[in-house]
């Protein structure tokens, strides 16, 4: 009985003994999750990349899983392992830039913004939107390809409804006599503006595209001068 006893309680340490050694390696098994979950978010980031360049090469149509693969220099085994086609690639692709889009125009339809003479306020404006298309023309590239996933479409139509609301905003703040309707007006015609001189920015490099960012600059002055003016407002 006795013995049986002494037997109870060196088992029962040992299981004590285990418990706490497994307590005590948990941190350490919990890292590497964080760690295998870091490697895979910068694999995912490099295909990504790689996609992006692809469908600026080839268009989204052009594209293909190998060529991408092909440009981030791993095989299209590795690849599948985080995407299962290339609609899925275009699909997180087109949502990240589409948030980080979203983040940068936040930045620059300001009520400060719109209290600026009108030629400080186009730079303001402008320059941060023109410097993330012309790092990311991936973005449009996608947007203008004719069978790009919907769900891209759709990111890209509500991301231009929310963009439209601000440049209506801006204009109702320099010009709050302005009625609504001519300012919806207004809003929508220096986008389409803006969108067809970022086409022609996009599409050179060096001192022409400096200089078509000046002729887009120049045709929104112009065409917003007689109706918000060019003075600017006292910021509220």
């Amino acid at each position: 009985m006795r013995a049986s006893t002494r037997v109870c309680q060196s088992n029962t340490k040992i299981r004590r003994l285990r418990v706490t050694e497994s307590k005590a390696a948990q941190p350490e098994g919990a890292a590497k999750p964080r760690r295998r979950q870091a490697r895979g978010e910068r694999r995912v980031q490099q295909l990504l990349d790689a996609a992006a360049s692809v469908f600026c090469k080839s268009g989204y149509t052009g594209a293909s899983t190998n060529a991408i693969a092909r440009e981030a220099g791993v095989s299209p085994g590795t690849l599948y392992q985080f995407f299962p086609n290339k609609e899925a690639i275009a699909v997180e692709l087109g949502e990240r830039l589409t948030h980080q889009m979203r983040q940068a125009h936040g930045l620059v339809f300001t009520v400060e913004n719109a209290s600026l003479p009108l030629d400080e306020m186009l730079d303001a404006v402008l320059d941060p939107m023109v410097e993330f298309n012309c790092a990311n023309p991936a973005f449009l590239a996608l947007i203008h390809s004719t069978e790009a996933p919907g769900r891209v479409i759709e990111e890209h139509d509500a991301l231009h409804v929310t963009l439209l609301a601000r440049v209506e905003e801006l204009i109702g703040i320099s010009n709050p006599d302005l009625p609504a309707d001519r300012r919806t007006r207004t809003a929508t015609m220096a986008f389409e503006l803006f969108k067809a001189g970022l086409d022609l920015i996009l599409s050179h490099q060096g001192e022409e595209r400096a200089a078509y960012t000046a002729e887009t600059k120049a045709a929104l002055y112009g065409y917003l001068a007689p109706i918000i003016g060019t003075e600017g407002t006292p910021a509220p």
